[in-house]
This record gives structure tokens, C-alpha cells and sequence, in this order.
């Protein structure tokens, strides 16, 4: 008796292991299950849907349970500017190969193209974007990835567009290789930790091409941001690192390569500013090191505001740029060491490499127009070559002990 139990429980388990295999779901016109809503509907935990190539007029699409959806030849899903497209409500999701327009415009909702609310494990990657309100929306979710997505907006005004990617309240997010263009803000961070962002590429913002605020241990890698409205935004964080990215292009009366705002602990290295109104504009951050990056014809290489203390800047190369540093105060806290300045006019007699007079790169003229902008006018004029030379025989605006004392007689490699 014992012995036919123990037949029935094993038979038993091995039909509910069969029932329970993930199951290939296909998706398309001329198929039983015409819509991907539907299709979600019908299937079990683990299952693949396959949406064949066609244009799907669909919106408020749920994902509730753990699915990979995968679309083949770039299926069109048209939300109809309706509302949101797609919602992820369920762990263990992946989104892949989709075509994603016409996300709806609210001015009380966050309409997403894709959003993801408390969810874990989840993949979206491969998916193009565009006509959009939000892109890719993640909302209280952990440990996911965003990989390899083109997001294309076409913003006009702040008040009604949205962001390419956005992070609120997630963490442990990978954010790499993706193209955002044409958004609000290209991907925007606010309280997210230990997130990865690498291998982007954020330009042709209306606003910043990166924006992130209280979000600590942060990763920021050979990103480019270029041609943005403001440049990059990096406010009320701690223990950032920045490196090997570039920022370019980013001009106006308000725009910089990156904005600093209350940063602390943080490493800015082996980054390029190319061309901004102002490379590094800094305020209130402290114990940050600066060392290997390029500041190359910008405006302002960095602008420091007030509270800033025990910054390091070593190693850095400021190339052609209008004004190589600026200060708003006579007091200094932080250290210039090695850098090379292509404005450094000093010798080198016992031929180390090293500037045997220090460098002052404060002009009085920086001073004045940080003053009086409208003073700009007589930028590179002989009056201003005259007072910037006798400020820097002796300083009585400027920082006085603000110098390099190791000025470079060749650029750092």
C-alpha cells in the first residue's frame, strides 16, 4: 500500500513539474492572442511572450507577474498619446526589443513610456523610445538594469515634457550604453544609491543632460554629455565618483559642464570640459579631488562659490580656456598642486619639469566680472592685461595663497 502512495505522490509531482515548464507565448496579428495585454493576462510565472512584428494600439499594459517580453523585428506599441504604456508591478521582469510611442501627456501624472514600481531583478534593454512624455520610470526598484534603450523625446518646454530615464528611490541600478536625446532632463537621479551609470550618451536637452540630487555612492563612467540646455546638475550628494566622461558644448547665461552643489567626499577624475560656459561650476563641496581632467577652451575652467574647503586639484590640464579659475572670496582652503596651465608663462631652469615660479591662476579680471558681468566686454583688452599683471605682483583682490607652487611645463598624458 505504502509502495502505490508513493507511485501516486511521485507521478503527481512529475505531471505539476511538466504543467509548471515555462511556456514560449507568441503575439501577433493573425495569431489567437492578438494583444500583449491579453497575453499577460493568460500566462503563468516564467513564461516568454514573443510579439511578432506588427503595430499594437495598446496603453496601460500590466505586468504583474514574472515574464520576459520580447518583441521580435521591433513591434510598434502606440499608446495613442492615452497615458502610460507599460507597467512592471512583479520581480524577475524583462523587457526586450520593443518599440515604444505616443506616451500620453498628463500635468498631475507622470505618464512613463515603461515604468517599473517596487520591483526587483528586472531587465529593460533594446527598446526604442520615442514621442514620449517619461522614457523609462523606476520607482522604489532594486537591483535591475537598464542596457542598451534609445530614448528620443521632443520637449519644447519644461512644464510639459518629462525625463529619459528616471531613478526615485532606487538603488543598486545599472544605467549603461544608452542614447537620450530630446528629453527634459536625459536620466535623473533623486534619492538613489549605489548606482552604476556608464557608457551613455545624454545630449540636445532641454535641461540637464545628467541631474541627480541626494543620491550617495554613486558611479558616474566614460559617459558624454553634450549640447545640453544646462549642462549636469550634482547637488546634496556624498561619495560620488566621476570619471573618464566628457562634457561638451553645454552654453548659456546658465549652463555648465557640471554644477556642484553641496557634494561631498567625491572624486572628479580624468574627465574632459570642452567647450562650456563654465567647466566645473562649484558651491558649498568639500574634500573632493580633482585630478587628471582636461579643461579645454571653456569659458570659465572652474568657478568656486563660496564654503568650499579642502578640495585637491592635481594633475589637471587647463588648455586655452577665457578664465582658468574664479573666485568670489579672498579666502582659500584648497590646494592646486601639478597642475599644467597653458597660460603659464614661467621657466624652467633645472629642467624637471617642474615651474621654478608659481603659478597665480586667479586673474583680478575674473574678479571684476564675477562683479559686473556686463564687464566682459573688455575681455582680452590691454587695460585688463595691465591690472590682471599688477594683481598678480601683488594680490589684494584675489586669493593670495591661491597658487601652484609645481606648475607643469608639459600637458599630463
Amino acid at each position: 500500500m505504502k509502495q502505490v502512495v508513493f507511485l501516486l505522490i511521485l507521478i503527481f509531482n512529475l505531471l505539476s513539474g511538466v504543467s509548471q515548464q515555462p511556456k514560449r507565448i507568441t503575439v501577433c496579428e493573425t495569431c489567437e492572442l492578438k494583444s500583449i495585454a491579453e497575453a499577460i493576462k493568460t500566462a503563468s510565472d516564467h513564461d516568454t511572450l514573443v510579439i511578432k512584428k506588427a503595430t499594437y494600439k495598446e496603453y496601460n499594459i500590466l505586468v504583474d507577474r514574472p515574464l520576459t517580453i520580447i518583441g521580435e523585428n521591433y513591434p510598434v506599441i502606440d499608446g495613442e498619446d492615452k497615458g502610460e504604456i507599460i507597467r512592471i508591478v512583479s520581480d524577475n521582469v524583462t523587457i526586450d526589443g520593443l518599440f515604444i510611442i505616443n506616451v500620453g501627456t498628463s500635468y498631475t501624472s507622470d505618464y512613463a513610456a515603461i515604468r517599473v514600481v517596487k520591483s526587483e531583478n528586472f531587465v529593460i534593454q533594446n527598446v526604442v523610445l520615442e514621442k514620449l512624455f517619461f522614457g523609462i520610470y523606476l520607482e522604489k526598484s532594486n537591483h535591475g538594469k537598464v542596457y542598451h534603450n534609445k530614448i528620443v523625446g521632443d520637449a519644447q518646454d519644461e512644464y510639459n515634457s518629462g525625463n529619459g530615464i528616471q531613478l526615485w528611490y532606487s538603488h543598486n541600478i545599472e544605467v549603461s550604453n544608452n542614447i537620450v536625446q530630446g528629453a527634459r532632463d536625459g536620466i535623473y537621479l533623486e534619492f538613489s544609491h549605489n548606482v552604476k551609470i556608464h557608457n551613455n550618451k545624454s545630449t540636445d536637452n532641454l535641461r540637464y543632460g545628467l541631474h541627480f540630487m541626494f543620491s550617495d555612492d554613486d558611479v558616474y563612467t566614460n559617459n558624454v554629455f553634450e549640447n545640453n540646455g544646462a549642462g549636469v546638475a550634482v547637488m546634496f550628494s556624498k561619495r560620488i565618483t566621476m570619471k573618464g566622461n566628457t562634457f561638451r558644448k553645454n552654453w548659456g547665461t546658465a549652463a555648465f559642464g557640471v554644477l556642484l552643489k553641496e557634494i561631498n567626499d567625491a572624486e572628479i577624475i580624468e574627465n574632459t570640459f570642452e567647450e562650456n560656459t563654465i567647466g566645473i561650476h562649484i558651491e558649498g563641496s568639500n574634500r573632493i579631488t580633482y585630478k587628471g581632467n582636461n579643461f579645454i577652451k571653456n569659458g570659465w575652467g572652474i568657478k568656486v562659490l563660496g564654503a568650499c574647503y579642502t578640495n585637491t586639484f592635481s594633475a589637471n590640464n587647463f588648455l586655452y580656456n577665457s578664465f582658468d579659475i574664479s573666485y568670489n572670496s579672498k579666502l582659500n582652503d584648497n590646494v592646486f598642486d601639478g597642475n599644467y596651465w597653458s597660460n603659464y608663462t614661467g621657466y624652467d631652469l633645472d629642467k624637471n619639469g617642474i615651474g621654478d615660479v608659481p603659478y597665480r591662476p586667479v586673474k583680478l579680471f575674473s574678479y571684476v566680472v564675477n562683479q559686473t558681468p556686463e564687464a566682459i566686454i573688455l575681455l582680452r583688452s590691454l587695460f585688463m592685461d595691465i591690472i590682471d599683471f599688477s594683481e598678480k605682483v601683488s594680490p589684494v583682490f584675489t586669493p593670495d595663497n591661491l597658487m601652484d607652487i609645481n606648475p607643469l611645463m608639459t600637458k599630463v598624458q
